[in-house]
This record gives C-alpha cells, sequence and structure tokens, in this order.
C-alpha cells in the first residue's frame, strides 16, 4: 500500500522536532541570570507598583489608630512580540533523497537563528537602558534619578560611571543598600549576581573568587569574597555590545520580568502546489521591567 503525502510527513515530524529540540537546548539561556519569568494569558501585561504605606507610628493609650492610604506610583506594560521562523525543501530534492541532510542541517540553523533573537532581545533591554530605554517611571532604565511618591530618589547606576574594579564594586552594593521604597523606607536591599560581558570574566574571577585583595602585596582578605557580598557570583551575557559595562541585579522583587504567552512550538507541513515541505518555529513573550531596582549598572569608564 502506498504511503500518503500527509503520513509520510507525519513519520518525519518527530524527528525534526527533536533535532530542533537538541539544537536549540544548546544554547544557554543567559537571560535566566537577569530576569523573572512568568507565563501570560493575554495579549500583554501591565503591573502597577503601589507606593505601599510609611512607617507604622507609636498608638498613645486610648487614641484612635492612624490609617494611611497605599497609592499607585507607575505601571511597567509588556506587550508580547511573535517570534517565528520557517524553511522550506523543495520536491525536487525530496526526490533527490538530499532531504535528511538538508533537514538536519536546516532544522539547526532555524533552533539557532530563534535562540539568538531570544538574547539578543533581552540583552537590549541592557544595552540601552542608559539612553532609550525606559522604565515604566518615565526616566531611562539606568539613572541616578528614579522617582518616588515621597519625592525622594534611588539611583540604581552611579553618579559617575566606573570600570569594573574592587572600588566600584564596592560602591554598587553600598548604593543598593541605601534604596528606599516609595513612602522612604529603607528597603536594605541586597545585590544576587553580577552580569558581565564575556571580556570582563577575568576580572570578575579575581574581585569575586579569590581570598586576598588583587593587586596589593598587603596580605589584606578580599571583603567582597569573604563578605558574600555578590552571592550568585556572575554571568557571562554575550550578547551585551558594550564591553566594560556591567550589571548587578538585586533582590528587589518585581524587577526584571520575561513573560511567555506562547511556549517554543514547531510545524511541519506540505504545499500541494509546489510541493514543498515547509517547516517552522514559534513563540511568542516578551522581556520588560517592573521595578528599575531589580537591577543596577554602570556604562565604564
Amino acid at each position: 500500500m502506498a504511503i500518503s503525502r500527509a503520513q509520510a510527513l507525519k513519520e518525519l515530524l518527530p524527528g525534526l522536532n527533536a533535532l530542533f529540540g537538541l539544537e536549540y537546548g544548546k544554547y544557554e539561556n543567559e537571560h535566566e541570570d537577569i530576569y523573572e519569568t512568568e507565563s501570560s494569558e493575554r495579549s500583554f501585561e501591565e503591573e502597577v507598583k503601589l507606593s505601599g504605606f510609611g512607617a507604622a507610628p507609636t498608638k498613645a493609650e486610648g487614641s484612635a489608630i492612624a490609617y494611611d492610604n497605599a497609592q499607585e506610583s507607575f505601571t511597567a506594560r509588556y506587550t508580547h512580540e511573535t517570534i517565528a521562523m520557517g524553511f522550506a525543501i523543495t520536491e525536487e530534492a525530496m526526490e533527490d533523497n538530499l532531504y535528511d541532510s538538508l533537514s538536519s542541517r536546516y532544522t539547526k540553523a532555524l533552533a539557532r537563528a530563534m535562540a539568538y533573537t531570544k538574547q539578543v532581545k533581552a540583552a537590549s533591554l541592557l544595552n540601552t537602558g542608559f539612553t532609550t530605554f525606559q522604565s515604566g517611571d518615565g526616566v531611562s532604565l539606568f539613572n541616578t534619578a528614579h522617582p518616588t511618591v515621597s519625592g525622594a530618589v534611588n539611583a540604581n547606576r552611579p553618579g559617575t560611571d566606573a570600570d569594573l574594579n574592587e572600588t566600584s564594586l564596592e560602591q554598587a552594593i553600598i548604593d543598593i543598600a541605601a534604596y528606599t521604597d516609595e513612602r522612604g523606607l529603607l528597603i536594605a536591599a541586597r545585590a544576587k549576581k553580577l552580569i558581565i560581558p564575556s571580556a570582563l570574566q577575568f576580572v570578575a574571577t579575581r574581585l569575586l573568587q579569590t581570598e586576598l585583595r588583587v593587586g596589593t602585596a598587603d596580605n589584606d582578605i578580599n571583603a567582597l569574597n569573604t563578605n558574600g557580598s555578590v552571592p550568585g557570583g556572575y554571568g557571562v551575557n554575550h550578547y551585551l555590545t558594550d564591553g566594560d559595562a556591567w550589571f548587578l541585579t538585586t533582590d528587589i522583587p518585581n524587577g526584571m520580568k520575561h513573560f511567555v504567552r506562547s511556549a517554543m512550538a514547531t510545524g511541519m507541513d506540505g504545499d500541494f502546489d509546489t510541493g514543498n515541505v515547509r517547516y517552522k518555529a514559534r513563540e511568542r513573550y516578551s522581556f520588560g521591567v517592573s521595578d528599575p531596582l531589580g537591577i543596577y549598572g554602570s556604562q565604564g569608564a
């Protein structure tokens, strides 16, 4: 009995999907060092930052309780993008038994293209965060004056950008610890992980993983290492475009967010008119920031 074209495609699809999955999985999800990932059921997501309450006052005996009102500070909006690509193998290639070699190479190339686009989009917020990309509070993602409803400001970048070194990293940790909430209450935030381009990985290793201070003969301890000041260590992001920019994620909740509307899906069909076999991959997601205090950055000197 002859096998129909639809049956043949159905037999071929699992093999291509397996090959795609293996190749896609080879590429590290470097965005996971920066973003919290959540699922979405809508075409967009909005997250409202609330101000919270001020410090609780002392209640005198017999007096009434003081009431406070939380305020909306700003709204962060995430609009999901559809990322999709495919390839076709001609009917003639199928006839000439070129399907196996072509489909393998094309499927691997498609997986790489999809993985590459995701990482570029994720890194884009950091690459443009000093200039064009704005957080929901109306200023650039990395700014020395993120406004609060109390009138105070928070800085998630140094007043003067500095290269990654012991002094600049210690100052960043001090700056993060000084963050206040919308009502001026100290958050006592901490750094979590250092995010760097590949050019800075050797500097980061010396700063975070040596027992003694770098570049001195005084035999002083490396306080950054001893204190566990950056508990997550460092992560290299190969998609950062500035070779001396560096970043620190913080333990502020709801900072950098990655929403997944539709997970990666693949499909295959045959075109009746041309006889071509077509294979495609598609996913839908967005990257953004709900609270800019979730990350600290410096452009380098």
